[in-house]
């Protein structure tokens, strides 16, 4: 009898959720218990979560930038928004050394009208402002509401369950995992959703009385923080101010409690919405029998202050703009981990590539948390973020500051680092710096900067950005 040849241990595929502005404590691993989000709850009690994870830059195209390369923003030159990533510079299936992957990108891209086609990614299902999702929806009969044939935020906001954003992709996603299920496949889905406008089908899931504010949405607003964030807040307000008389409820911003509180509920059913497609996805996963032959991850680019210091969205370093969940299910895990460490997304590339099996790649800044994962002696490091000037709106006739010193303010650039011991320091060329300590503040409502006692925590830490800068070809000059 001729004996069968041994059968090979099958490649992993690779699944990665990104959603667009999702906070951290939106899922029950950190805190976010009263969040409808039953699928991201299961996933995360499966898998290995991070549970302090800081992006690399926190506006959407500079943080994608990190994601998908492995760089610093400012190597790469994306350290603002909607500017194109450099061919250059390789996307993660790209510095792959195994080919044998059929790769998709879907969803939102943000990195180049030209998107991934062609960038280590064999297909393309674009949700941008001209692509397959505004075809689709004009194939059912959808008409545009903007006169160069787009939709704007605002429609595709209004739309019923079935015709949204993640039930779009939910579909695509399904049928290429059923398309592909011999493998090995690599698989992005890039949620626009829970980004504002906060807005969607499931506006009513969450009862308002049981939507909690951020403590500092509550507290007096702090005038000592960076000037920018004093404009931006000052801006948002005039906004929302406005948006009472021009729009149906606020969708943007807020300035009162009741607005906040409003708006959190909003922002939460889309992460609902966002939830159960990622249920629908890994369902199908399940049903092509490739849970255990299958990495799943998920992340985002930034949270969303969503009220917390009187502030919306991103572009601030306080914790609900810079820090994101990272979940991490590897094949055929079942229990859940949780690293109480501090990462950053610069290892995010390397990490991908690891768990692929794939050897690192010079282009890279960061270096694998698979060590972590494998619960090996790490030493535990500083966290680096970086800001650039991007688009600051200030409120017209604004009396804050002298014209001098907020046109100084808006052109601020940040480095700040988190250190393993919960000190996070701030250093700007032209703006105020700030010093927190989040093991005795995580709330981050008193800035330590100017407090002479804390000299030496400001020079260790600042000799610490320093050395990054100098580590990681920075030059600018705080």
């Amino acid at each position: 009898m001729v004996s069968q040849p041994a059968k090979l241990p099958r490649k992993p595929n690779l699944i990665l959720f990104l959603p667009d502005q999702q906070r951290a404590d939106t899922l029950a691993c950190y805190k976010g218990k009263k969040v409808h989000a039953p699928n991201l709850n299961k996933l995360a009690s499966e898998s290995v979560v991070f549970e302090r994870t800081y992006v690399t830059h926190p506006v959407c195209t500079p943080s994608r930038s990190s994601l998908m390369t492995g760089t610093w923003p400012h190597i790469n030159g994306c350290n603002r928004n909607s500017v194109p990533l450099d061919r250059r510079f390789r996307v993660f299936p790209e510095l792959m050394e195994d080919k044998d992957y059929h790769t998709a990108y879907m969803g939102k891209w943000h990195l180049g009208e030209e998107g991934p086609a062609g960038r280590g990614f064999q297909e393309w299902i674009s949700t941008e402002h001209q692509g397959d999702y505004t075809n689709f929806l004009i194939s059912t009969g959808v008409t545009p509401d903007k006169q160069n044939g787009r939709f704007s935020e605002l429609a595709v906001s209004n739309l019923p369950l079935e015709l949204s954003r993640p039930k779009f992709l939910e579909k695509h996603a399904c049928e290429f995992i059923e398309k592909h299920q011999r493998g090995p496949f690599i698989l992005v889905v890039g949620f626009v959703e829970p980004h504002s406008p906060y807005n969607g089908p499931f506006n009513d899931e969450h009862p308002l009385s049981e939507i909690d504010l951020d403590v500092t949405a509550t507290l007096p607003e702090s005038e000592n923080i960076p000037l920018r964030y004093r404009l931006m807040r000052e801006w948002q307000q005039a906004e929302a101010i406005m948006d009472r008389q021009r729009l149906p409820t606020q969708l943007f911003f807020g300035v009162t409690p009741e607005e906040y509180r409003s708006i959190k509920q909003r922002y939460l059913g889309l992460v609902t919405l966002v939830d159960q497609s990622i249920g629908a996805i890994l369902k199908s996963l399940e049903r092509c029998g490739l849970t255990d032959d299958t990495i799943v991850v998920h992340t985002s680019d930034h949270g969303d202050s969503l009220g917390a210091h009187h502030l919306f969205g991103k572009e601030v370093m306080f914790e609900e703009a810079a820090r994101v969940p990272l979940l991490i299910r590897l094949p055929a895990q079942r229990h859940g981990e949780v690293i109480s460490q501090a990462v950053g997304h610069i290892d995010f590339v390397p990490t991908l590539l690891d768990l692929l099996g794939q050897p690192s790649h010079p282009q890279c800044a960061g270096k694998s948390l698979l060590p972590i994962l494998n619960e090996e002696e790490a030493t535990l490091e500083s966290i680096f973020i970086e800001w650039a000037p991007n688009r600051t709106k200030i409120k017209k006739g604004t009396s804050l500051a002298p014209r001098r010193m907020i046109k100084r303010a808006v052109d601020e650039s940040t480095r700040a680092v988190v250190s393993a011991d919960g000190w996070k320091l701030c250093l700007r060329d032209k703006d105020l710096n700030e010093l927190y300590n989040l093991k005795d503040d995580p709330l981050e409502t008193r800035n330590l900067y100017s407090e002479r006692q804390y000299a030496s925590v400001i020079s260790r830490f600042a000799d610490e950005i320093h050395r990054w800068q100098e580590a990681n070809h920075d030059k600018l000059r705080l």
